[in-house]
């Protein structure tokens, strides 16, 4: 086949997702374009089969800001048309599908398919807008195949939206070889010279991520054992959580390491992995740090559920209550064996269930069928 890829190229899940999957069909011989208006950073060396498509959007006095939903759409035009794209993959609902719907009616394809695939923030919180309520739905009723990354995420869209057409739930997935224990791990030594007890967070830092909850914890962790909190990512909180690192008196104990492209690379440092969001759709992290054997304590919404498995490869938590997760952390990380069985079903839960040589392979059928319906 040969597919096109719309997505968001920095770092965070949908853009992780997508940059994957594509590795992964171009692997097993599928010919993909991305397309987006940067090159996705976990696609920046050369990859066979893998062609990347930037767009250009000119600035024009004439509007206040770039349109690149329309740059977007041509650019889709002349891929497909340069290509002969059987499909056309958007990695949300807005503006990736609005964009390809558009691309599909310029083409006057019947050929051409669009595959939509919701990750959670242009329902959850794009969604809430009232302002973006009908093109969403529309996107999501007129895409020719939708899947959701969480039954979760499912549900909400049909309740949310009054979906009636199928949703296919794929889940999110990772690359289990890259947490293999044979491959060189980070040195512990380098955060924790006295072999102190690392806890680490990634996100991008947003205030619904919570990042103020996961200093807090630290902080009642450190009251009981040595430890030291790597703090990786960026965005607009940053700032905010530096300051309460500062108040606290944990400064020389949290590292801030900015954006990571292979998270994988820490969390072979880490014994356990915090989550405190107050919204997540499936939580992709979770399932990196998992795949690594990095136990997850994290809040029990959304998607979160179906990614770590309460009690057994983490702890769920309410939203907000910071003591009981610094007890859960306490709890395992002053019980080696507790914590070693922890780590061996969390390694198995990513490999078993959402390795990517068994995910990538549904999203292929997925397209199959799509492409077979007239």
């Amino acid at each position: 086949m040969k597919i096109g890829i719309t997505c968001y190229p920095t770092h965070g899940g949908s853009g992780v997702i997508a940059s994957e999957l594509a590795l992964g069909l171009a692997e097993r011989g599928h010919e993909v374009h991305i397309i987006s208006y940067a090159t996705p950073f976990r696609l920046r060396s050369f990859h066979q089969n893998v062609f990347v498509h930037e767009v250009q959007v000119a600035t024009y006095p004439l509007f206040k800001f770039p349109p690149y939903a329309l740059g977007l759409a041509t650019k889709l035009v002349e891929v497909t048309e340069e290509y002969g794209l059987d499909i056309i993959h958007a990695h949300y609902a807005v503006p990736h599908a609005a964009s390809a719907y558009l691309a599909k009616k310029i083409l006057r394809s019947d050929k051409l398919k669009i595959v939509t695939t919701l990750h959670g923030t242009d329902i959850t919180l794009v969604g809430a807008d009232k302002s973006f309520y009908r093109v969403i739905k529309f996107n999501i009723e007129e895409s020719d195949g939708v899947t959701a990354v969480s039954n979760y995420l499912k549900d909400r869209t049909i309740s949310e939206f009054g979906i009636g057409r199928e949703i296919r739930v794929i889940f999110n997935f990772v690359d289990t070889n890259r947490c293999n224990p044979c491959n060189e791990p980070c040195s512990r030594m380098h955060f924790a010279p006295n072999n102190e007890k690392i806890l680490m967070h990634a996100s991008n830092f947003r205030p619904v991520k919570r990042v103020s909850d996961v200093v807090r914890m630290f902080g009642k962790v450190k009251e009981k054992m040595p430890g030291k909190l790597l703090l990786v990512g960026e965005g607009p909180e940053r700032l905010f959580v530096q300051q309460i690192v500062k108040e606290l008196g944990l400064s020389k104990d949290v590292h801030f390491l900015g954006e990571q492209d292979y998270i994988e690379k820490l969390l072979g440092c880490a014994d356990l992995f915090i989550l405190p969001s107050e919204q997540e759709s499936f939580g992709l992290v979770a399932l990196e740090a998992q795949s690594c054997g990095v136990p997850v304590i994290a809040t029990n919404i959304g998607g979160i559920p179906e990614a770590v498995a309460d009690g057994k490869t983490g702890y769920l938590l309410p939203v907000g209550d910071v003591t009981a997760m610094a007890q859960k952390a306490l709890e395992l990380l002053s019980d080696g064996k507790l914590c070693h069985q922890f780590q061996k079903r969390a390694r198995k839960r990513a490999t078993q269930l959402f390795d990517s040589k068994l995910i990538i392979p549904e999203y292929e059928s997925y397209y199959m069928e799509i492409l077979s319906k007239s």
